[in-house]
């Protein structure tokens, strides 16, 4: 099994929008929400906060009020592709006035998680 070594993160913009893409280790899903939690509450400002993970007691995601199937999903799938586990992962969007379509919502929010793990340490 793979994971990171610490928090790492990526930020991109596309069409006047900004994601940042946040990736923390950790083992259960009780500190996955934890950590979701915090980031969701420090990050209040922004448009959305979306999050997926990949824990020893269970995966999920949340869309955070983007149409459904476009962010937590797509996220949870770039997460399982690099095979990676005890993971959580949380892009923070500012909408910049353009919208994305939902085949752009999910390239960018892969993409955004993708940046973060080639950015991160792998163990």
């Amino acid at each position: 099994m793979k994971t990171i070594a610490k928090p790492s993160q990526s930020e991109i913009k596309i069409k006047k929008s900004q994601f940042i893409c946040r990736l923390f280790p950790c083992q259960t899903k009780e500190e996955s929400k934890k950590i979701i939690q915090e980031i969701s509450q420090i990050y209040a400002d922004a448009t959305h906060n979306c999050s997926a993970y990949i824990t020893t007691n269970g995966e999920g995601f949340d869309d955070n009020g983007e149409p459904s199937g476009t962010t937590g999903k797509p996220m949870l799938n770039a997460l399982r592709k690099n095979d990676l586990h005890n993971i959580t992962a949380i892009v923070t969007r500012y909408f910049g006035g353009i919208k994305l379509g939902a085949g752009g919502l999910i390239r960018a929010y892969s993409k955004s998680v993708l940046e973060a793990i080639e950015n991160s340490e792998i163990i």
